[in-house]
C-alpha cells in the first residue's frame, strides 16, 4: 500500500504476525477512505512481492529481531519452544531474522517462491476476515467492499486440527534461564485443552481470577507476608502461542525476592496448597456472577478506542467468536458451568507443570549450561525429585491464612448520569472550570456531556516540601511511595477488578494520583486511599522488601537503548536531575529510621492541583476537593518554596553531543537522537510555532521512514517528532540500529536533513494542502473517549498553559500557514549557519561498536559533553513555567 498517500491524508498503516493469523490494517482521514481501500484491496488481489522489496524487508524482519534478543520475557518465550518436544508444532523459531531467512535460502528454497506460495493457499476469502469503520452509511461501506474486494479469490475456511497427541513439554522438569535484567521471577505453566467454544463460559478467566487475587486470603497476599514475593500474575495469555487452537497455555509468575528465591520449593508448595483449596471449596457462584456483573458493565459502558485498533480487535474477533458475539464475546460471562470449572481445574497438576525460573543468579560455572540457539540464551534443565512432585499433588495441609476472597465492595450499582437532569443550555461546559482556588488546593471540573457514560477521573498533582531538593531527599521520597502503594495494594487491587482504577506515581519532583473508572464508588476509594495514608508507617519488614524492589529496579534503569537515550537527553537538559546510579548508591545506605525522620517534613506542607472530569455534578467534584483537604489537612506550601523545573537554553548555533556506551555489554543495538531546540512554548507566536512544527513533522515523517529505514535499511526504529519539555519545545530524530555505529548514523541523519531544503522547494501546492489539511483533520478529530479528552485538559494543567481548546486553536493558526513558513522555519531551527540551530545529540553505543571512534567526532559533529555538571554550571536556563 502506497504510504505517502496515507501520509498526505491523515493516516498510517501497520501489520502484525501471530501464531495462527495475520493482521493489516490501516487509518485514514474520511473522505480518502475509498482510495485507501482501492490501494489496500489490490494487495490482496495482486500482490507485487518485488524481489529488491523482498530483500529490504529480510533486513527488517532481522532488525526488528535484533530488538527483542535482549528481552527476558521473549528469550524465555524462545526457551518454552526450543524446549519443547520434536514433533510438536511449538518446536520451532517463533520470530524471523537474516539468519533463518539466508539459511532456507541456502539450503535451496527459493524465497519468493514460498512467500507467492503461501499467498495461493492463505489468502483467498475462506480464510480471510475484513472490517471497514467509516462514517458513510452501512449500505455506502457494503457497496465499496462487494466493489472493490470483488476479485479476491474465494476459497474454502481452514479446518483447525486441534488434537496434537504429543504432549508440549517433558514432565517434571525446571529450567533455569539466565535473565538480562536483575530480576527473580518464578513461572509456572499448565498446558490446558483450547477453550475457544467456551468463551461464554470462560473457566479459565474464573480461576485466573482467584488464582491472581491480590486480597486478604490470596497466594500473593500470603506470600508477601513471608516477604517472599512482591508481585503475581495468573492467566492464559493473548499471545496466540498462548491461546491457539492446539491449546490454552495458563501461566502463573511471581517475581520473587532474594529470599523467595532461595525458598523457591516451599513457593510452590503454597500455589498447590492454594490449587488444593480450590478443589475443596467447589466453584462459587457468586463469583462468577460478580465478573459477570463486571462483564456486562464494561461492555454496556465501554469507551470507544482509536478506530484502526477496534477493527484490528474486530477482525480478531470473527476468528473466534459467532457472529452474534462479534463485539460482545470478550466481556461475556453467560453461562455458569461448575463442571467445567472443576474440569479444567484437574490439569492444575505437578505432572501437567513446567516451571521455569528467570534470574540474574545463575550458576555460570554448571557443566550443564546448555544454549537456545537463536537468542544464544544460557539455561540448566534439571529434574523435579519425584518426592516433591508427590508432595505438590496432595499437600497435606493448607495454610489456615489462605481463604478465598471476600465480595467486592468496588462493584459500582449506580449508573445513572447526572447530566440527565440538568438543562445543557444552563452550563458552560467547554472547557474545565476552576472551582476551588485557595493556597492549598485548586481544582478543575467539567461534567462530560459527549460520551454520556457513568465514569469520571479524577486526577491530582501534589507537590510536596523538599522532595526533590536532594538526591536523598528523591529517593526518600521514591521509598515512600512505593511503600504506600504496597501498602494500599489490597484495596486498590479490588476496586482495580470492579474497573476503578488507581495510579500513584512520581512525575518529575511531584505526587500524581489518579483515580479512573465508574463514578459509583469514586469517593468511597479516595477517603480510603487518603485515610490509610495519613497513618502510614512503614514496617522493617516491608521496607525491606521495597528497598530492595527499588534497588532492582535502580540497576534495569537504562537497559533499553532507546529509553537510555531519551534518560540522557533529559540528564543534559533539566536543570535538577538526579542520576540513577546517585540514587541507587544512596538508597544502598538508607535505612528505615531515615525514611521516618524524613517523613514529617515532607508531608507538613503540600500543594494540590486537580481535575475532576467525567459524570460528576460540581458539588461533588467540590466534595472531592473536601475529602481531600479535610483527610490530608495540611499547611499550604507557598509558591516560593515548590520546586521551579527549569530547562537548560542550548547556546546561539550550539552542537553539542553526549555519548556513552550500552549499560547492558550485550545490547547491540545503537541509538542516535538528534534533538533541535526550537523556543520556550511562551508568548504570542507560540501556537504559531508548535502548528509549524507539527506540520513540518507531518510532511518528513513518511519521508524520513522511507529513506532511512526502508531505502537505507538502518534499522527497525526511525523516528522523528516534536519534544514537548517543560514547555520548551524542540523537534528530534532518532534511529536505533544493530548494524551500524552512532558516527555512521548521525552522518545519515545529517545527509538526510540537508536534502529535506531540496525536498521541501520541490514540495508542490496540493501535497502541501494535504499534509495541511491532514493534519487540520487530525487535530479536530474528536477524542473517541472520555479518557482521551482528560489526559488532553490535565497535559494543559500539568503544564500549566491551561489552553483546553489549544488544539482548535493550533487547527485554526494552521489554516494561515504557508509553505514558506514551514521552509524558513527549516531553515532557521534546523540548519547552520543560522544561530538559532542549536543541536544535542546522544549518542549510545552498542556492544559491537568502537567506542573510541568517539573521538573522531568532536570536529565533525561538534563538542563532546566531558561534564554534564559543569556545562549546567556555565550555561542559562530557561525561565520556570511549569
Amino acid at each position: 500500500m502506497k504510504m505517502s498517500y496515507l501520509s498526505k491524508h491523515g493516516g498510517s498503516s501497520n501489520a502484525y504476525t501471530e501464531t495462527e493469523y495475520t493482521c493489516y490494517h490501516f487509518e485514514v482521514n474520511r473522505e480518502y477512505l475509498k482510495g485507501a481501500l482501492k490501494r489496500f484491496s489490490q494487495f490482496f488481489i495482486s500482490p507485487l512481492v518485488k524481489a529488491e522489496a523482498m530483500e529490504r524487508e529480510v533486513l527488517a524482519v532481522d532488525s526488528e529481531f535484533n530488538q527483542v534478543l535482549q528481552s527476558d520475557s521473549c528469550r524465555l518465550l524462545q526457551l518454552h519452544c526450543h524446549t519443547s518436544v520434536p514433533g510438536h508444532p511449538f518446536n520451532r523459531f517463533f520470530w524471523g531474522n537474516k539468519k533463518s531467512l539466508i539459511d532456507a535460502m541456502e539450503h535451496g528454497i527459493k524465497l519468493r517462491e514460498e512467500i507467492l506460495q503461501m499467498y495461493r493457499e492463505n489468502y483467498h476469502g475462506g480464510m480471510t476476515k475484513l472490517v471497514v469503520i467509516g462514517g458513510e452509511p452501512l449500505d455506502v461501506l457494503e457497496g465499496w467492499v462487494v466493489e472493490l474486494f470483488s476479485n479476491v479469490k474465494t476459497g474454502h475456511p481452514l479446518k483447525m486440527s486441534t488434537k496434537i497427541d504429543i504432549p508440549i513439554w517433558k514432565e517434571g522438569k525446571i529450567y533455569r534461564l539466565e535473565a538480562v535484567k536483575d530480576v527473580h521471577m518464578l513461572e509456572l505453566t499448565w498446558k490446558l485443552p483450547c477453550l475457544h467454544k467456551e468463551y461464554l463460559k470462560k473457566p479459565e478467566d474464573y480461576l485466573a481470577h482467584l488464582m491472581g487475587h491480590e486480597g486478604r486470603g490470596s497466594l500473593l497476599y500470603f506470600l508477601k507476608a513471608k516477604g517472599w514475593a512482591t508481585s503475581l500474575s495468573s492467566g492464559v495469555g493473548d499471545e496466540g502461542m498462548r491461546r491457539s487452537s492446539i491449546a490454552y497455555i495458563f501461566i502463573m509468575s511471581i517475581h520473587l525476592t532474594d529470599s523467595g528465591l532461595e525458598m523457591l520449593y516451599e513457593v510452590i508448595g503454597f500455589v498447590y496448597q492454594y490449587i488444593k483449596l480450590l478443589r475443596q471449596s467447589t466453584p462459587q457462584e457468586w463469583m462468577f456472577k460478580e465478573l459477570q456483573d463486571i462483564g456486562n458493565m464494561e461492555f454496556r459502558f465501554a469507551e470507544e478506542q482509536p478506530q484502526d485498533d477496534y477493527a484490528a480487535e474486530l477482525a480478531e474477533n470473527l476468528l473466534l467468536y459467532s457472529e452474534e458475539h462479534i463485539i460482545y464475546g470478550e466481556y461475556a460471562f453467560e453461562l455458569w458451568d461448575p463442571e467445567l470449572v472443576e474440569h479444567v481445574l484437574s490439569f492444575f497438576t505437578p505432572e501437567n507443570m513446567r516451571i521455569d525460573i528467570l534470574s540474574k543468579s545463575f550458576d555460570k560455572h554448571s557443566e550443564a549450561i546448555q544454549y537456545e540457539p537463536w537468542f544464544g540464551s544460557r539455561y540448566i534443565e534439571e529434574d523435579i525429585s519425584p518426592s516433591l512432585l508427590k508432595l505438590w499433588s496432595n499437600p497435606p495441609e493448607i495454610n489456615q491464612h489462605l481463604h478465598l476472597p471476600l465480595k467486592n465492595e468496588f462493584i459500582p450499582h449506580v449508573f445513572s448520569l447526572c447530566s440527565a437532569n440538568i438543562s445543557k443550555c444552563l452550563l458552560d461546559t467547554n472547557h474545565p472550570k476552576c472551582v476551588v482556588n485557595h493556597p492549598l488546593m485548586k481544582l478543575w471540573y467539567k461534567i462530560d456531556l459527549t460520551f454520556n457514560v457513568p465514569r469520571a477521573n479524577t486526577y491530582f498533582l501534589i507537590t510536596v516540601k523538599d522532595g526533590y531538593n536532594s538526591v536523598k531527599n528523591c529517593v526518600l521520597t521514591e521509598l515512600f511511595v512505593n511503600l504506600l502503594k504496597d501498602e494500599l495494594n489490597e484495596i486498590l487491587y479490588q476496586a482495580g477488578v470492579a474497573k476503578l482504577e488507581t495510579s500513584l506515581s512520581i512525575v518529575g519532583d511531584k505526587l500524581e494520583l489518579k483515580l479512573y473508572g465508574f463514578n459509583d464508588k469514586l469517593s468511597l476509594l479516595l477517603s480510603k486511599i487518603l485515610t490509610l495514608s495519613r497513618s502510614f508507617s512503614p514496617n522493617v519488614e516491608r521496607f525491606k522488601v521495597i528497598k530492595e524492589d527499588m534497588e532492582r529496579a535502580f540497576r534495569n534503569t537504562n537497559m533499553k537503548p532507546l529509553s537510555h537515550s531519551s534518560y540522557l537527553r533529559l540528564q543534559v537538559l533539566r536543570e535538577s536531575f538526579w542520576d540513577v546510579d546517585d540514587k541507587l548508591s544512596c538508597l544502598v545506605n538508607l535505612s528505615l529510621s531515615d525514611l521516618e525522620a524524613f517523613l514529617p517534613n515532607l508531608l507538613t506542607q503540600l500543594h494540590i492541583e486537580g481535575l475532576c472530569h467525567g459524570n460528576l455534578l460540581e458539588e461533588e467534584a467540590i466534595n472531592i476537593s473536601n475529602i481531600f483537604t479535610n483527610i490530608f489537612s495540611r499547611e499550604p506550601l507557598p509558591a516560593e518554596f515548590r520546586h521551579q523545573e527549569r530547562v537548560l537554553c542550548l547556546p546561539s548555533g550550539a552542537s553539542l553531543i553526549r555519548s556513552v556506551r550500552v549499560k547492558n555489554d550485550l545490547e547491540v543495538n545503537s541509538v542516535v537522537e538528534l534533538y533541535f531546540q526550537i523556543e520556550q512554548d511562551v508568548g504570542m507566536e507560540a501556537t504559531k510555532l508548535r502548528a509549524i512544527t507539527d506540520l513540518f513533522s507531518h510532511i518528513v515523517e513518511e519521508p524520513c521512514f522511507d529513506q532511512l529505514r526502508t531505502k537505507e535499511q538502518l534499522g527497525y526504529v526511525v523516528h522523528c517528532g516534536p519534544r514537548m519539555t517543560y514547555r520548551v519545545l524542540g523537534f528530534c530524530f532518532r534511529v536505533q540500529s544493530s548494524e551500524y555505529s552512532p558516527i555512521y548514523l548521525h552522518d545519515r541523519i545529517d545527509t538526510f536533513i540537508s536534502g529535506l531544503q531540496e525536498f521541501l522547494d520541490k514540495l508542490d501546492d496540493e501535497s502541501f494542502e494535504n499534509h495541511r489539511n491532514g493534519l487540520i483533520a487530525e487535530k479536530l478529530e474528536k477524542d473517541p473517549s472520555l479518557t482521551y479528552e482528560t489526559g488532553h485538559y490535565w497535559s494543559q494543567i500539568v503544564e500549566k498553559r491551561y489552553l483546553f481548546d489549544m488544539l482548535k486553536v493550533e487547527a485554526e493558526e494552521l489554516k494561515t500557514i504557508q509553505k514558506s513558513d514551514v521552509i524558513n522555519w527549516y531553515k532557521t531551527y534546523l540548519r547552520l549557519p543560522s544561530s538559532k540551530c542549536r543541536q544535542l545529540a546522544v549518542h549510545v553505543w552498542g556492544c559491537n561498536t568502537n567506542f573510541n571512534e568517539e573521538l573522531k567526532m568532536q570536529e565533525k559533529f561538534g563538542k563532546v559533553i566531558e561534564d554534564i555538571d559543569s556545562l549546567k554550571m556555565s550555561s542559562e536556563f530557561y525561565p520556570s513555567l511549569c
